[in-house]
Parts: C-alpha cells; sequence; structure tokens
C-alpha cells in the first residue's frame, strides 16, 4: 500500500480556493503555482495565487472580526485553541502525509516532529494565556495588555506547519484576528490548518 496522493489528502478544487470570512472563495484570478515534491523533484499539483482583491477582502474580514473577537474571555480563547489542538493531533496522519508530499520530509519525521511540535505551538499559546496577566500593576499605574489589531502573518516553506502555529496561537491567544499567507512552495499544510480552525469553531473573519 503507498502513500496517499493529494487528491486524497485535499480535493483540486480546495487547493484553488481560500479560506476569507469563514468560508472556502474561488481567487478572483485563475493564476496558479506548480508545487514541486523536493524529494522527488516532481510537481504533484497546483495552488491558487491571490492578487490585492483576495488580499483586500481577507483584510477586510479580519477587521470586521476584531472588534467582537477581541471582546473574548480569556477563557474563550483558551477553549479554542484547546479544540484547533486537539484537532491538529486528530488529524495528524492527514498533516504528515501531506508535509510529506509539499516539502519532501520524511514520513516518520513528519509523524515525530514536524506535526506533533506544532501542535505544541497551540498548546503553549493556551497555557501562556491562562496565566498571563493582561492587567499588571505597578505602584498606581495600570499596565494593560490589550490586542493590537489585525495581524499580516507570513511564514516561509520550511516547516510550514510548524511556522503557522508558531504565529497563529500567540495572535489568537491575544485577541488579535488574523491574515496567513504561507509561502506557495508548500502551501496545502496551510489549507488544512484553516479547515482546522473552521471546524474548532472560529468566527468568521477571525482567521483567513
Amino acid at each position: 500500500m503507498g502513500a496517499p496522493m493529494i487528491d486524497e489528502l485535499i480535493s483540486a478544487e480546495r487547493r484553488r480556493s481560500f479560506y476569507i470570512d469563514g468560508r472556502w472563495v474561488n481567487a478572483a484570478e485563475r493564476a496558479t503555482a506548480p508545487v514541486v515534491n523536493p524529494a522527488t523533484e516532481e510537481v504533484f499539483a497546483d495552488v491558487a495565487l491571490g492578487d490585492a482583491g483576495d488580499v483586500n477582502a481577507a483584510v477586510a474580514a479580519a477587521h470586521r472580526a476584531f472588534a467582537s473577537y477581541s471582546a473574548w474571555p480569556v477563557a474563550e480563547r483558551g477553549a479554542l485553541l484547546g479544540r484547533i489542538h486537539a484537532m491538529l493531533l486528530e488529524r495528524a496522519e492527514q498533516f504528515a502525509q501531506t508535509l510529506t508530499l509539499e516539502m519532501g520530509a520524511a514520513i516518520s519525521y513528519a509523524r515525530s516532529a514536524q506535526v506533533p511540535f506544532a501542535a505544541e505551538h497551540v498548546r503553549v499559546a493556551r497555557e501562556v494565556l491562562a496565566g498571563y496577566a493582561l492587567l499588571e500593576m505597578r505602584g498606581t499605574t495600570a499596565i494593560v495588555r490589550e490586542p493590537v489589531g489585525v495581524c499580516a502573518l507570513i511564514t516561509p516553506w520550511n516547516w510550514p506547519l510548524y511556522q503557522i502555529t508558531a504565529k497563529v496561537a500567540p495572535a489568537l491567544a491575544a485577541g488579535c484576528t488574523v491574515v496567513l499567507k504561507p509561502s506557495e512552495l508548500s502551501p496545502f499544510s496551510a489549507l488544512l490548518f484553516a479547515q482546522v480552525v473552521h471546524d474548532a469553531g472560529a468566527p468568521a473573519g477571525v482567521f483567513n
């Protein structure tokens, strides 16, 4: 029994879509880029490329969502991170197989390191949030730590899922909304992660 093909992991329709404002939408333009498996140097799929219209739609969705999400209590943000963490572990094999295809990682290493270490970013962000002093008194001065707004997060091709969770989890913990631009060289773990965030119950626009 061989390793799964990309169509078994992510449909062609999904690979040509973006997750914006809580739903999967077609790219504004039909431009695509080939995705190469570095282990074989073979093109095994293509992925949609965004343009200014896609970016503007994602940023607008994140701005709309910020007012309500930034007011979420710490417990609710922590619960969202807890669900994301659990789903990453539940879907670990799908992520591992995808990482093997898109970046040429050995499947044993994807299973033992890349996926579990990525999930740990989410767990630790939740743990830190639970004990973090959002309001601190220094003498008669009150220091209040508040969400900064919409976070534009750009991640590289290497260790893609790990890089995504290292940025997205702290942003969500802080109460910020997110626009993520993953690498077009290893994009498919990002699509799987977007589905996890959706299934975990993130409100529309919180993650794009």
